[in-house]
């Protein structure tokens, strides 16, 4: 049966969103949660995304019936960012990220863990970052903080974030500049304005997921977009 269930989830994941969806919403979200974490490290563009989406959904209606488990999958998402796994976390942060955006109290018990990743390690008595040096999860890890900045910016603010995300802005791996540009444009950074126009006539294309549609867009073009939003947030 859980072949059966996995292999079901692997061909709805690779069709439509909106069917997936649908007819995941008729498993038990227990059963449902190892063939997503099989689906999240799979090759194909197209599974991995929709997999992220439809497990922060799963999973927040697992939190609901099920808090220790769904604090569970949320471990997992941890261990698997953790140099002792012997892993590397692909799509860990970003369906963390999902998990968070969708439950308050995922977010409440995780958002601080998430922001880990952007951080550096300070001194010995203040180690609690846990930053994350490859690009590639770096680009995963701020994909999920500008998705957990469309409903959050303001907790996002109080946290702190934004000395770590301009840290980004800086970065050689331009996927890590769009997307970092992306979060500080949701949250409203005027202090980002210098280092967002700087990145306006940055032609290289990203491919960017949202909501089950892919968009290709210029460093550029998250740019302007960003400094629109920055624009539009101020006070009157």
């Amino acid at each position: 049966m859980n072949r059966k269930i996995k292999k079901r989830v692997l061909e709805l994941l690779a069709g439509d969103l909106a069917t997936a969806r649908k007819e995941l919403a008729q498993y038990d979200e227990h059963g449902l949660v190892n063939p997503l974490f099989s689906a999240l490290y799979r090759p194909e563009e197209t599974i991995r995304w929709h997999t992220v989406t439809l497990f922060g959904e799963v999973l927040a209606r697992l939190a609901d019936k099920d808090m220790e488990a769904a604090r569970i999958v949320m471990r997992r998402y941890l261990w698997s960012l953790n140099d002792e796994s012997g892993g590397i976390g692909w799509g860990a942060p970003e369906a963390m990220a999902e998990g968070i955006f969708h439950h308050d109290r995922l977010c409440d018990e995780y958002v601080h863990m998430l922001l880990s990743y952007m951080q550096l390690d300070g001194p010995l008595e203040h180690q609690d970052g846990n930053y994350l040096e490859l690009p590639a999860l770096q680009r995963g890890l701020l994909w999920g903080i500008a998705r957990v900045a469309e409903k959050r910016a303001a907790l996002l603010l109080e946290k702190n974030v934004v000395p770590d995300l301009l840290r980004y802005m800086t970065s050689e791996d331009a996927v890590v500049r769009a997307f970092a540009a992306r979060a500080l444009g949701l949250l409203g950074v005027v202090a980002a304005e210098e280092i967002l126009q700087a990145q306006l006539s940055d032609k290289r294309e990203i491919r960017f997921y949202h909501n089950g549609e892919f968009t290709l867009l210029t460093v550029g073009d998250f740019a302007k977009i960003a400094l629109e939003q920055v624009t539009n947030l101020q006070p009157a």
